[in-house]
């Protein structure tokens, strides 16, 4: 009887606790909202008054930390903000939700790197629907993202091979092209074990750009037949697909053999893993290059989803290097130095 009470006092603890957590996350959406629209119709006011000049915003920031000396954001160079927002959207009638549910931060720092107003919007849902912070977000925008998830001409037989057309729709979504992996330290003629063993010691950047909803299971995934062992390189679980999908890396260009590899593979991971609550095994090839029709014969003659792309390798720590080695001129000084 006791055991009961306290399992059935967990429960209502637990439910007030979850209600608590709901209510702050609302009243947070709610105040961030109100401060977006406040700092819209803010800098509305400031377009407005342009004529004065910059006096104004001087005057302006002034005026507003002597009466409010407790809040921030009324510096010069936030109003000047305030007022690209507001010039940004003034021909919309009101802000897009996904603008106004964005943090402040997040939102000045598209109007400064985004000019096109659709690709700036592409951004802010994509932040919203990934969390990312702000520094994901530069970073994001840095890589062109935009360009290589929502205008490459993607290569991939989904909309032929996936059953569940909203299962085929998202994961062409998912797709790149191409991927870039920042992988510090790799050298410049790499073979594919060392590409899998760099990307595997940072598995969170390359999570990062897979993309939401990867879980990574495990590399050099072991299938087995009756005379035979086949070695998966790269094994994932995306969460919103429900289904697994197989990663295999080639660091030379594509050749139709690697589909049929990967097929081979997205076929017996079905056989061995897949359950019932389990959509159909998807395979992501990552070639150095590829070409166009080779691809595309390629994946018309498979029967499971492949998709292919490209992908390329920034290498940080080589670039930093680079920059601190001494110049040619600073080196030959250095030598006359010690000659003498």
């Amino acid at each position: 009887m006791i055991e009961i009470f306290d399992k059935e006092m967990k429960r209502i603890i637990d439910s007030i606790k979850k209600d608590i957590i709901n209510t702050r996350n609302k009243i947070r959406y709610s105040a961030n909202t109100e401060l977006i629209n406040m700092y819209f119709r803010m800098g509305k006011n400031i377009s407005e008054n342009a004529k004065y000049g910059a006096k104004f915003i001087t005057t302006l920031s002034i005026s507003l930390k002597l009466d409010f000396p407790d809040a921030v954001g009324f510096s010069e160079r936030n109003l000047w903000r305030m007022k690209a927002f507001y010039e940004q959207y003034k021909d919309l009638k009101v802000l897009p939700p996904v603008v106004a549910e964005l943090p402040w931060t997040h939102n000045y720092i598209l109007i400064e790197k985004v000019k096109d107003k659709d690709k700036r919007l592409w951004y802010a849902e994509e932040c919203l629907k990934n969390g990312w912070s702000k520094s994901v977000l530069i970073h994001q925008i840095e890589l062109e993202l935009y360009e290589r998830k929502k205008l490459s001409n993607k290569l991939t037989n989904f909309k032929q091979k996936i059953e569940i057309k909203n299962n085929s729709d998202l994961a062409n979504e998912l797709i790149k092209d191409p991927y870039i992996f920042e992988l510090e330290g790799i050298k410049e003629n790499y073979m594919e074990k060392e590409l899998e063993k760099y990307m595997i010691t940072r598995i969170r950047d390359v999570l990062l750009e897979l993309g939401k909803g990867f879980s990574f299971i495990g590399n050099q995934y072991k299938i087995s037949t009756d005379n035979h062992d086949y070695y998966v390189d790269m094994l994932f679980y995306h969460l919103d697909l429900r289904s697994y999908v197989v990663v295999e890396l080639k660091t030379s260009e594509f050749k139709p053999e690697y589909a049929g590899q990967l097929g081979f593979y997205v076929k017996a991971i079905d056989k061995i893993l897949k359950k019932e609550q389990d959509n159909q095994t998807i395979g992501l090839l990552l070639c150095k290059e590829k070409d166009r029709l080779s691809v595309e014969w390629s994946l018309d003659s498979m029967n499971v989803p492949i998709g292919v792309s490209s992908y390329n390798i920034i290498n940080k720590v080589s670039d930093e290097i680079l920059d601190k080695l001494p110049t040619e001129e600073e080196i030959n000084r250095y030598i006359s130095i010690k000659k003498k």
